[in-house]
C-alpha cells in the first residue's frame, strides 16, 4: 500500500478523496452516534460539507468520458447534492424518518458504492491500495 498515486494525482484528486474518506468514517460514527444530539448534529453538518465537497470537486475529474467530459458517476454527484439538500429541510422541518432514510441512502450509495467502485483495477485508490 502506497499513497504515492493520490499525492502524484494533483490537488482535486487528492482533496476529493481525503475528503471522501474523512466522510466515510464520520458517516460510521454517525450510523452509532446517539441521534438528536449536538455531537450528531455538528458531526452530520461536518459530513454535509464534506460530501457536498466531495460531489462538487467530482465536475473536475474526467478520467472516464463517457458522456462529453462527463461520465455516470457524475449522476451521483448530482443526486448526492440534491439529497443532502432534502434531508437538511426534512431534518429542519421535524420529518426525522425522511431525514434518516435519506442520509443513509446518500451514505451507502453514494460514498460506499462510489467507493467501491474506486477499487476497480486502474482507478487511483486500486493503485493506493492493491499497487500498481
Amino acid at each position: 500500500m502506497s499513497l504515492a498515486p493520490l499525492f502524484q494525482s494533483g490537488a482535486v484528486i487528492t482533496l476529493h478523496a481525503l475528503a471522501a474518506l474523512t466522510a466515510l468514517f464520520i458517516g460510521i460514527a454517525q450510523l452509532w452516534l446517539k441521534k438528536g444530539t449536538r455531537l450528531h448534529r455538528v458531526a452530520g453538518y461536518v459530513w454535509v460539507v464534506l460530501l457536498g465537497s466531495v460531489a462538487l470537486s467530482s465536475f473536475w475529474i474526467r478520467d472516464l468520458r463517457l458522456i462529453g467530459p462527463f461520465s455516470p458517476i457524475h449522476l451521483l454527484s448530482v443526486y448526492t447534492l440534491v439529497n443532502l439538500v432534502l434531508a437538511i429541510r426534512a431534518a429542519h422541518r421535524g420529518d426525522i424518518d425522511k431525514h434518516a432514510k435519506t442520509m443513509k441512502s446518500i451514505f451507502w450509495l453514494a460514498l460506499v458504492g462510489a467507493g467501491l467502485f474506486t477499487l476497480l483495477p486502474g482507478r487511483i485508490t486500486h493503485q493506493v491500495v492493491f499497487g500498481q
